[in-house]
């Protein structure tokens, strides 16, 4: 199919949230080069002045289009809210695109605008495709039969009752998003996420950044990632007391916020971890591709993890890593390619073990780089639009011939 198709997202650079924004970029982009027209629907931070759309640009190929969107609050219960008011306006820009726009195909990520997705694609009789990066149930570890969390989780459901084609990161996520919406597991596709080697540049002097955290003769243990509770960093502050007293000289690096941060230095403080490390809140892109450039090691500690992108890029920057054997992770880093460790998810006697392994047999992080660095490369971006252009392809046919038969 090289006709037109049009992507909603609730981020999209330079507003960004989090992975997905990076995901839909680098997806529509290679889609641009597949020879897809792309169109993407997604917000501005509410800065940009102007009408319902408030912005429209073109970006690497792509056709951006954005509404206005005041910031989202941080109380679930009211930026359940503001989601819907999002779709809302999504929806009605959506139908002004529409009228100047013929498409082909609607493709949504993740819940967030899965009501203006299905809605516009019942409007102009065309499929829906979604792509399920995570789940309510996962993040809260089954506990969605209350509000706020049910509502979220009712409006997956639909989600992937309805799309005509869902895909997901991983084969861990495929079976859990069958097991618990009660659809035929194989409705969905298995495409990874990916990386670029090529952006993932460091920036200013590494040197004298790893100066600001650590001494010559120190190493540091990095963790990046939403400061919440499924990806499991209390497990690593829990590990690094044992691992401090048994090697020395360690000091950790946390990157990132969220709503488990203030709980996670309480912890710290708890284990007597104060003077040992550095919470560093949210940093952009250019520090994070520094940071994993210094550093000695990253763990990705995870309880829930659909995929795993940080241990991708950890890995494409040459930095060696530890995931808890654990969802996605277990395909990010699979036993038997020696790219990287891993440990008994929520064990984190055994994380201890593998961070003390890891941190004093120098020659083994060369050799997992070393392996790192060409496995990385499955990752590729040109590789996942063209799989999931190959989707697009089977619906039309798939619309066509019911177009066919109905005349």
């Amino acid at each position: 199919m090289s006709g037109r198709v049009l992507i909603l997202s609730w981020e999209y650079p330079p507003v960004i949230e989090g992975g997905l924004a990076r995901h839909v970029r680098k997806l529509a982009e290679a889609l641009v080069r597949q020879g897809v027209t792309v169109d993407v629907l997604s917000r501005s931070s509410g800065r940009i002045a102007g009408g319902r759309a408030a912005a429209e640009e073109t970006m690497g190929g792509v056709h951006v289009h954005r509404v206005r969107e005041p910031s989202w609050p941080r109380d679930l219960d009211r930026f359940v809210e503001w989601v819907e008011r999002m779709n809302d306006d999504m929806l009605a820009a959506a139908r002004e695109l529409a009228h100047e726009r013929t498409y082909d195909l609607v493709h949504g990520h993740d819940w967030l605008v899965a009501s203006a997705a299905a809605a516009l694609a019942d409007d102009l009789g065309v499929p829906y495709v979604t792509t399920i990066h995570a789940t309510e149930h996962g993040r809260h570890q089954g506990w969605v039969d209350k509000p706020p969390q049910s509502l979220i989780h009712a409006v997956e459901r639909r989600m992937a009752r309805r799309a005509d084609a869902v895909i997901v990161c991983s084969h861990y996520m495929r079976g859990h998003v069958a097991d618990i919406f009660d659809i035929d597991e194989g409705r969905a596709v298995v495409i990874p996420n990916g990386v670029d080697p090529s952006e993932l540049r460091p920036s200013g002097d590494l040197e004298a950044l790893r100066s600001e955290f650590a001494m010559p003769e120190e190493q540091l243990v990095l963790l990046v990632g939403r400061l919440v509770y499924e990806k499991g960093f209390q497990l690593a502050l829990d590990a690094l007391p044992g691992v401090i007293e048994r090697v020395g000289k360690v000091r950790f690096l946390v990157a990132g916020s969220g709503t488990h941060e203030a709980e996670l230095k309480a912890q710290a403080k708890r284990l007597g971890l104060s003077g040992d490390g550095t919470f560093l809140g949210w940093i952009g892109d250019d520090v994070l591709h520094s940071l994993y450039r210094i550093a000695d090691l990253c763990v990705v500690p995870s309880i829930y993890e659909p995929f795993g992108l940080v241990a991708l890029e950890a890995m494409a920057s040459g930095c060696p890593c530890i995931v808890a054997d654990t969802g996605g992770l277990r395909e990010v880093v699979p036993v038997g390619e020696r790219v990287g460790l891993r440990f008994n998810g929520g064990d984190a006697e055994h994380l201890g073990v593998m961070i003390e392994r890891l941190l004093v047999d120098e020659a083994l992080r060369d050799r997992l780089v070393a392996e790192a660095s060409e496995y990385v490369l499955r990752f590729d971006w040109d590789d996942i639009a063209q799989r999931t252009h190959g989707i697009y392809d089977e619906l039309a046919r798939s619309t066509a011939r019911e177009g066919a038969g109905r005349g």
